[in-house]
């Protein structure tokens, strides 16, 4: 691995969300298909948390009520605009089946489940420049969603690179998205409620990564609120 990226956040950001903390994760990866033994770790995750929550208390994770206490702060409306992490909670919450991928895809998604935080991943190849700059969207600023498209990404919080938005809380873009391709990877822990449990998700996602993705080089730079 070379230099990791260096990572700012904007004031804007900042003052919407003072308690949030960044935990940038670099790894070489293999991201193969998913195997019947991560899915197995995915399906026991979403059927403990069918569970056990109701889906009123769905939105009142704290990690999930920090992120859209950030997006309202910024002037966001974060039922039209779910983060991520709670849009895939209430899917598992209803029951619903959940889409098996590529291996970084769904470990990233699990730990979306267990934690709360909305995870960004992308190809580090894809990435342009040396530097991300987590800002707030602009009107009309151009976005392509994976899966869903054109995003109006206005007041969101965006991860940008020297070309422009990679990634939302509520969906990554299109342009450095993972593939079976990818061998280095370059997650973001966007920890709106702050770094209470930031050792614990690190250990978790180091697990993952080796268990699942075969990682090596695994690197942990925290930003923000640590």
């Amino acid at each position: 691995m070379g230099k990791t990226i260096d990572f700012e956040i904007e004031e804007a950001v900042r003052i919407a969300a003072p308690q949030l903390a960044v935990d940038v994760v670099e790894a070489s990866v293999v991201n193969a298909p998913t195997t019947d033994e991560l899915w197995a770790e995915i399906t026991r995750a979403a059927a403990d948390l069918h569970a056990c929550m109701p889906m009123e208390q769905v939105n009142k994770r704290p990690a999930i009520a920090a992120t859209r206490a950030a997006y309202k702060a910024l002037g966001k409306e974060p039922n039209r605009y779910r983060p991520s992490a709670e849009a895939l909670c209430r899917r598992c919450v209803k029951g619903l089946e959940l889409y098996r991928s590529l291996s970084i895809v769904d470990l990233i998604n699990l730990l979306s489940i267990l934690t709360g935080h909305s995870i960004g991943g992308f190809d580090r190849d894809k990435l342009q420049g040396e530097v991300l700059c987590l800002g707030v969207g602009a009107e009309g600023e151009p976005y392509d969603a994976i899966g869903r498209g054109p995003l109006n990404i206005h007041c969101l919080p965006v991860i940008r690179d020297a070309v422009g938005g990679i990634g939302t809380p509520t969906s990554d873009n299109e342009r450095t998205k993972l593939e079976p391709s990818t061998t280095r990877l370059l997650m973001t822990i966007n920890l709106y409620s702050g770094a209470a449990d930031i050792d614990a998700v690190e250990a978790l996602t180091r697990r993952l990564l080796e268990q699942y993705a075969a990682a090596t080089d695994i690197s942990f730079t925290r930003y923000g609120n640590t």
